[in-house]
């Protein structure tokens, strides 16, 4: 069987850069770039025909794809989150799934930090205000340095936001599925502690059936009235609904937003953009010049693996 490899969608490279790294790697593989997303399923269905490999950011795989494409063995996430991938029916076919955790760590956590900073500084506030000729009045905004900094998720990107947060002078607490030993990290035991201590709460777990709506109305409603939340894990994490009333009822100050239901754009009558002291970002956590590079590498890496049979980064043993 010939060694077919699709690369579905950019990678948020140039191709010629793409391929030049791919290429570093001497992959005995036939590899076929695309330059655009699939228009629809049908689209997609005809790029993984045939591929023994493919690789993907964002686009959903699901049952309908993988019946349709015998040959393939091994997909390649480009991405953290694996969600938008039927990994379980992959498995049951015998297929190889791989993601590349990892390449966005430092993007994600200093995103976190410029969006709670940009909360509690009031930037947007007065980047208008200074646009239409109003001085500071009623936006003084307060420092991070001493604030609680609560972290819902401890893995890689949530540890690094922990030691950024200690940089800046906060006090770091925790929650986690596994708690772990970490410096200037206090461990709570449950989710209600964190969210009534912390004057910040930044999440970082992935999106699955334990998570889902993990903060919905209740949760919104112990935490501070000064307190802010930031979602750059995954949208399905928030009840979005909920959010947009606590922020309208002043439930909770303020929320920064990188994930949402859908990737962006947004509909007009998405319920958040009528949300009161909300910043919203178009889900670009992830996204850097150098981020996407180290993808395009972990991409290689694990291609490479797959075809001298030392698979790396599985998520569906």
């Amino acid at each position: 069987m010939e060694n077919k490899v699709a690369i579905l969608e950019p990678l948020g490279l140039a191709e010629e850069k793409l391929k030049s790294i791919i290429d570093e790697y001497n992959i005995d593989a036939n590899f076929v770039y695309y330059s655009d997303k699939p228009q629809n399923k049908q689209q997609l269905i005809e790029r993984c025909r045939g591929c023994k490999a493919i690789v993907l950011a964002q686009i959903p795989i699901d049952r309908e794809v993988i019946e349709n494409c015998p040959n393939l063995k091994y997909i390649c996430i480009a991405f953290t989150g694996y969600d938008h991938v039927d990994v379980q029916y992959c498995k049951e076919k015998g297929i190889i799934v791989s993601n590349c955790s990892g390449y966005s760590t430092e993007a994600v956590s200093e995103l976190v930090m410029a969006l709670t900073i940009s909360l509690l500084r009031n930037i947007k506030e007065n980047d208008i205000a200074v646009r239409n000729g109003f001085d500071k009045t009623g936006l003084v905004g307060s420092l991070l340095e001493g604030k609680t900094f609560g972290i819902v998720g401890l893995g890689a990107i949530g540890q690094r936001v922990a030691q950024l947060a200690n940089c800046f002078g906060c006090r770091v607490i925790g929650y986690s599925r596994t708690k772990k030993q970490l410096e200037n990290v206090e461990f709570v035991d449950s989710l209600e502690e964190l969210l009534k201590r912390s004057d910040i709460v930044s999440l970082h777990v992935p999106a699955n059936a334990a998570t889902k709506s993990m903060i919905g109305k209740k949760q919104l409603e112990m935490m501070k009235k000064s307190a802010v939340l930031i979602n750059c894990a995954r949208g399905s994490v928030v009840d979005n609904i909920a959010l947009t009333n606590a922020l309208n009822e002043g439930i909770i100050k303020a929320a920064a937003v990188d994930v949402f239901d859908y990737e962006p754009p947004l509909k007009k009558d998405y319920c958040l953009l009528s949300a009161r002291n909300c910043l919203l970002t178009s889900h670009v956590g992830f996204a850097s010049e150098q981020s996407f590079e180290k993808r395009a590498h972990i991409v290689a890496q694990n291609i490479q693996s797959y075809f001298l049979g030392n698979t790396k980064n599985v998520i569906n043993n």
